[in-house]
Order: C-alpha cells, then structure tokens, then sequence
C-alpha cells in the first residue's frame, strides 16, 4: 500500500477534522519508504515501541498519542518526549497518530470502550462527539459491574458512589476525562467511566450523586488498538498490521 492510501483510510476512519484545536494529528513522520507493508500499532511512541517497529522491521507506526504536542524545539535521545521519534526517524520509520479525532469518530477510542464494557445503543454525551452513553443489557449492582470492568480491562480500578446502586445507563470517555463527568449526569448516565479523575472531578461527580469509576488512561484506551485494526486491514491488500506485545501502561500495581 502507498503511504498516501494509508493517510486517506486514515482519514475516511478518523477524520483530522475531527480534532480539537489544540491537537496535533496525522502523519508526523514521513517514513523513508513510500511503499507501506508493515505497520505497528500501538499507544505511544516511546523508545519501547520504537524498539519494537525497529525489529518487526515497519514503516509506518500508528498510535492514538502524539508526539511534538506542545511543539518541539529540539528532537534528542535523551529527551524522553522525543527519545521515541528520534528512533524512528534514526530508522526511517513514519509515525500516523490519531487522538482526539479517534476519541470522536464512530468505532473510535469510546465505541471500543463501550464494546469491551457490554455498553449498548451507544449516542454522544458532547456535541463534539467526545464520550458516549448507552445502556447494559440488564441492571446491575454497581460493585458487581466494577469487578466487571476490573475484570474486563485488566484494570486496579478506583470507585466513587453507593456500591449497591443498580446501574442501568454508563457513560464512558476513555483516556483523560474526569472533566465530562456533567455532561455524562445530564444525559442521565448512573455511572461514568474514566482513564483519569482530578480530586476535584471526582468531588463534583459524588456531590452530584454520580458513580464514577477511575479504570486508568491505558486500560481504557487500549481496546481501540484491537479495533482499529479490524478496520484497517483489507484482504486485498499486503500490509500487515502489527498490535504492540512491548507496550503496557506506566503504572501499575505493587
């Protein structure tokens, strides 16, 4: 596959428009090779997956966080923003990232989440496109669904709200987004799912009577990994999509 009908997949899948303004998406890198045959997917550009591109020998790697994101003014090893991008580059390799663009799109970060979760008939919570709301199949106990989600994304998940509460409606935004709780209470979600809370997200959220589970910036974005890559690959074309085995979350249980 050419590298240009790679960009266009990407766009017909996450459109840059979708983006928030302070964003920085699309191709950030433009690989050595034009000719794309192997791309890995992943998170973050970080010297990990750097690594890992390196040896699978890809051209291209896609990933959901930027880099260069408050912009760069010098591309160094020993910086570990750029550390990741300067062994690419070093190798040749291009780097796609799709971020608040794969947030909004339909089948994007929240649809993933809400597919992982047994979230259905999934509809915005914002008008930009940003989290999702949708029932579960049938009520259940709010600790119940917490181990559920604990279970599901392999997460050490933190808890706000009646433990007992029967949940029927979720609103869920993966990553960082303890700031959406009010729109999840005013679509009428019993429960807000989350990859980070602020202290003072989380005290808003209990005082408007909203269970709100902290499930981990990772663990709630990883899923889209899986999906997207379902999306990408094409039988008719030779590009192998690679799903990272190096990457895991920065922080994790003692």
């Amino acid at each position: 596959m050419q590298l240009n009908d790679f960009v266009a997949m990407m766009q017909g899948i996450a459109p840059n428009e979708l983006s928030m303004g302070y964003d920085n998406v699309g191709l950030l890198i433009g690989p050595e090779s034009k000719d794309i045959k192997k791309v890995l997917v992943a998170l973050d550009c970080s010297t990990i997956t750097a690594e890992e591109a390196i040896r699978l020998n890809c051209e291209l790697m896609l990933t959901h966080h930027p880099v260069f994101f408050h912009g760069a003014k010098r591309i160094s090893l020993d910086d570990p923003a750029t550390a990741g991008a300067y062994m690419l580059m070093r190798a040749g390799i291009g780097l796609y990232a799709a971020h608040t663009n794969l947030d909004a799109c339909d089948g994007g970060v929240n649809d993933a989440l809400c597919d992982a979760l047994g979230i259905m008939e999934q509809a915005a919570i914002t008008p930009d496109g940003i989290g999702r709301i949708g029932a579960l199949r049938q009520p259940v106990r709010f600790y119940d669904y917490a181990r559920l989600v604990e279970d599901r994304l392999g997460a050490a998940v933190r808890v706000s709200g009646d433990m007992d509460k029967l949940i029927s409606k979720v609103a869920v935004v993966g990553g960082a987004g303890g700031e959406y709780a009010g729109f999840a209470q005013q679509a009428g979600a019993d429960l807000f799912i989350s990859g980070e809370f602020r202290h003072h997200e989380g005290i808003y959220a209990r005082e408007m009577g909203l269970c709100i589970i902290d499930a981990g910036h990772y663990e709630t974005e990883k899923p889209v990994l899986k999906a997207m890559i379902n999306r990408l690959h094409r039988p008719c074309d030779d590009v192998q999509y690679n799903l990272t085995q190096c990457e895991s979350g920065p922080l994790s249980r003692i």
